[in-house]
């Protein structure tokens, strides 16, 4: 007779399409044959859609937010918990900080065997105030505490790792990774939409301050020769479009909106990711890998795939099996 599937249940907080989301979602299908797997997250979104298509189970935590709610997010620990004993997960496998921090405290309660936390960048680094980032470290720190194993993105986050009391020896680093089968768009819906035989410069990601967009629609203005496409979704789309108005330059810098980066990657000249924080943007492996020039703050793992001599260590099927061995550990 055979035994039971091992029982993975991940959880993150939002499911928009984002690099963490992207994560949850490969993994998920990448193991699905070999495990029960699950999915619980906080607003519905791309990765709820996607998952849902290829049929692995979901689970709405309706009171799971990324913003700070007292009220919210103690409901939220009470959700978890009660889903972690409805279940009974083998591995509860966290992602994204708030979603990290409540989960680890309700998985213990629940006496979860296995908590895993992947850092998809720690986030005390993103930029705030000393006291709030003190704070965040706390939690963070708090969060790999609880857990009995911590997934690091980069070297980068892994040295961090290393320096917090009590968690260097269950610290793991995986890159994330993708599949180098990329079936790459003709990129002409950007390209369209400029002068004929102008230098693009492209970039994307979700539109959020840590992503530092404002940078490009600000180099782009003190640059009369800079075209730039801006390819994404997110809270900071009306701001960013206000800026581009106010400085008139509608017709060099664009936002294009949601769009699957194997779209648009023919579009770009340059691909630029001036992000003031990152763990390991899928993105750039992407731009990488289909041989554009990249301009990009030195930030997390950004270093990391910019001077690799080997793109295969950035393999969607080397980031499954170093993933399912621990696991199994």
């Amino acid at each position: 007779m055979d035994e039971p599937k091992k029982r993975i249940l991940f959880v993150i907080t939002k499911s928009n399409w984002g690099g963490a989301q992207r994560y949850v979602y490969d993994l998920a299908l990448g193991i699905k044959d070999e495990f029960d797997v699950g999915v619980a997250f906080g607003s519905e979104g791309l990765l709820a859609e996607k998952l849902r298509d290829a049929g692995i189970k979901t689970f709405p935590i309706k009171s799971l937010q990324r913003d700070m709610s007292f009220i919210n997010d103690i409901k939220s620990f009470f959700e978890l918990m009660r889903l972690f004993k409805a279940l009974q997960p083998d591995i509860v496998h966290l992602n994204s900080s708030k979603a990290g921090g409540i989960g680890a405290l309700a998985a213990r309660t629940a006496r979860v065997k296995e908590i895993i936390f992947t850092a998809h960048g720690w986030p005390f680094w993103e930029k705030r105030n000393a006291i709030s980032r003190c704070i965040i470290y706390l939690f963070s720190w708090l969060t790999a505490l609880l857990s009995q194993k911590i997934i690091a993105v980069s070297d980068y986050d892994l040295k961090v790792a290393q320096k917090m009391p009590f968690i260097a020896h269950k610290t793991f680093r995986i890159y994330n990774g993708i599949d180098f089968n990329l079936q790459l768009g003709s990129g002409e819906i950007i390209r369209q939409a400029f002068p004929h035989g102008v230098q693009i410069t492209g970039t994307i990601g979700e539109l959020n301050k840590n992503k530092n967009h404002i940078f490009l629609i600000e180099e782009a203005r003190s640059d009369e020769n800079m075209y730039v496409a801006i390819v994404g979704e997110g809270e900071n789309h009306l701001f960013l479009e206000k800026k581009i108005k106010e400085y008139g330059l509608e017709a060099r810098v664009k936002l294009f909106g949601f769009m699957p980066a194997e779209e648009v990657l023919r579009g770009f000249d340059i691909f630029a990711l001036p992000s003031l924080k990152e763990g390991l943007p899928y993105v750039l492996i992407e731009a990488k890998a289909v041989g554009l020039k990249i301009k990009a703050n030195r930030v997390g793992g950004v270093g990391e795939i910019i001077d690799s001599e080997n793109i295969n260590d950035f393999s969607l099927q080397k980031m499954l099996n170093k993933t399912v061995r621990l696991y199994k550990s």
